[in-house]
């Protein structure tokens, strides 16, 4: 992302007033080698907001303090909230994430997307209604039904698991 929206949304979260976990990898700044904050933000969320740069994406989304997902929406990330039973906050910016925001936000009901040109205003608002927020608990409810039929789907006898099998076993059985 730009420098600007970097910024931008990382006032947002510290206006969110909420707490959170962000993961800034050095090079999630175009065309810098690091990605730095003004002190003045490191200061606000001093006791709310914890920075990373790199966590185990698939644990920190499975604790019980998780109450949305940021995401860009590739389908590893996608995937992984949906087993986790997590709503997400989508950015999409290209490849498959727009259609993958798409099924998230208006076929699945487990997310809600952000301006691409986000601003400090409306990320923060969209924060609190996520994690606060009436439509959030609707959300969180969704998130964790998808995350129940996917479960299901994996379960020995499951719609994924027969279809696994299905293709194992041709694949074996191949004569070429």
């Amino acid at each position: 992302m730009s420098d600007h929206h970097f910024k931008e949304f990382a006032w947002g979260l510290a206006n969110s007033k909420q707490q959170f976990l962000w993961i800034v990898r050095p090079d999630v700044v175009q065309g810098s080698e690091s990605a730095l904050l003004p002190k003045d933000f490191l200061e606000e969320i001093k006791d709310r907001g914890l920075l990373a740069s790199w966590c185990a994406q698939e644990k920190v989304l499975e604790h019980s303090a998780v109450a949305a997902f940021l995401t860009h929406c590739g389908w590893n990330s996608t995937t992984e909230t949906i087993c986790a039973g997590v709503p997400v906050i989508c950015w999409p910016f290209f490849a498959d994430q727009q259609t993958n925001c798409h099924y998230c936000c208006d076929k699945w009901g487990i997310g809600m997307e952000i301006n691409h040109d986000v601003k400090r205003d409306e990320v923060a608002e969209l924060v609190r209604k996520m994690i606060i927020g009436e439509e959030g608990e609707k959300l969180r409810i969704k998130a964790q039904e998808w995350k129940k039929k996917a479960e299901d789907a994996t379960e020995v006898g499951g719609s994924s698991y027969m279809n696994f099998d299905k293709f194992i076993t041709e694949a074996l059985c191949y004569q070429g």
